[in-house]
């Protein structure tokens, strides 16, 4: 799966949200100052080329949705961090996150009782 610029994944967390909209849709939901038109229409058509977005026809204009699960990219992305970054170790990430961010132990423990829940 390739990777998406910071102006691509700004659309498909749009996309994953509304799950099906037009353009139009899009520009509603970034921050102002909005983009042009053409800008976020140019956007869709490169997350289109690469295989992230599609597009049915709603009378002259085009509903887009996306192909690919937010899920997945994430777990892409956080793969890529953790390989790119840590080693490919998520102890080292986790541990760097815990440092950087003054995590308690307690926070920690909560966080591993979420884990031990999604393992059920």
């Amino acid at each position: 799966m390739k990777q998406l610029t910071k102006a691509e994944e700004e659309v498909m967390q749009i996309l994953w949200k509304l799950e099906k909209c037009n353009v139009a849709a899009i520009i509603d939901e970034v921050p102002k100052p909005k983009p042009a038109y053409n800008t976020v229409s140019t956007i869709v058509r490169i997350l289109e080329s690469k295989g992230f977005v599609d597009h049915e026809k709603e009378g002259k204009g085009h509903l887009y949705f996306p192909l690919i699960k937010k899920a997945d990219y994430s777990n892409q992305s956080i793969t890529k961090l953790v390989d790119g970054y840590f080693q490919g170790s998520f102890k080292s990430m986790v541990s760097f996150f815990m440092k950087k961010n003054d995590m308690s132990l307690s926070e920690l423990e909560s966080i591993l009782k979420e884990i031990k829940k999604g393992e059920k």
